[in-house]
């Protein structure tokens, strides 16, 4: 019994309701101090990662708007890389965190805390993403040139099916007429009069 005692953090006895709430006004202020710094090294340090890739940033061909590049504040302080991908430091407050959310959840595509590695990381994630953009616009053209010249080819069918259905309508008249004359003659030789 006496070890927990010992274990026991004494309080203070407060007899009044407002010195209570002030020194629970007190703990809060500081924890939310500790907190604003927290955001605030977090802040510091997506800056950093901000300013390794700034030669990136401007190296992404202008009419590309697919990236944000853009650091966000809030309860989690969050560098932006497109709409569905971001940098967030770690629990540990030095490791860097990219993320990318995908229909299967969240998946975290490189956790370290090289800042260089982070930045190596992320610019192939832009070329890659540059790479699928392009290709997905040359298969868009390719796709507008393949539908134009199946809409050529189908024009040319037309014609030519219209072709040939007056060639098939024209031997089909052709073999009744010749059908007609053989049974005439047939008859007029078969019955001699």
């Amino acid at each position: 019994m006496s070890e927990m005692q010992d274990n026991v953090v004494p309080h203070t006895r407060i007899r009044s309701l407002r010195d209570a709430i002030r020194k629970v006004q007190l703990g809060e202020v500081e924890r939310s101090d500790v907190v604003v710094e927290l955001q605030d090294t977090e802040r510091a340090r997506l800056d950093m990662l901000a300013d390794e890739l700034k030669d990136v940033f401007k190296e992404i061909p202008e009419d590309d708007d697919q990236f944000s590049l853009q650091i966000i504040s809030g309860s989690t302080p969050r560098l932006w890389i497109d709409a569905t991908s971001h940098v967030a430091v770690g629990g540990d407050r030095k490791t860097y965190r990219f993320l990318k959310d995908t229909r299967l959840g969240r998946v975290v595509i490189l956790e370290t805390a090289n800042i260089d590695d982070m930045a190596d990381c992320l610019t192939e994630y832009i070329a890659e993403r540059v790479i699928e953009r392009e290709k997905a616009l040359e298969g868009d053209w390719l796709n507008n040139r393949l539908k134009e010249v199946a809409q050529e080819s189908k024009v040319v069918r037309v014609r030519e099916s219209r072709t040939s259905w007056l060639a098939v309508a024209g031997a089909f008249g052709i073999g009744i007429a010749a059908g007609v004359v053989g049974l005439i003659a047939f008859a007029w030789f078969s019955n001699p009069i």
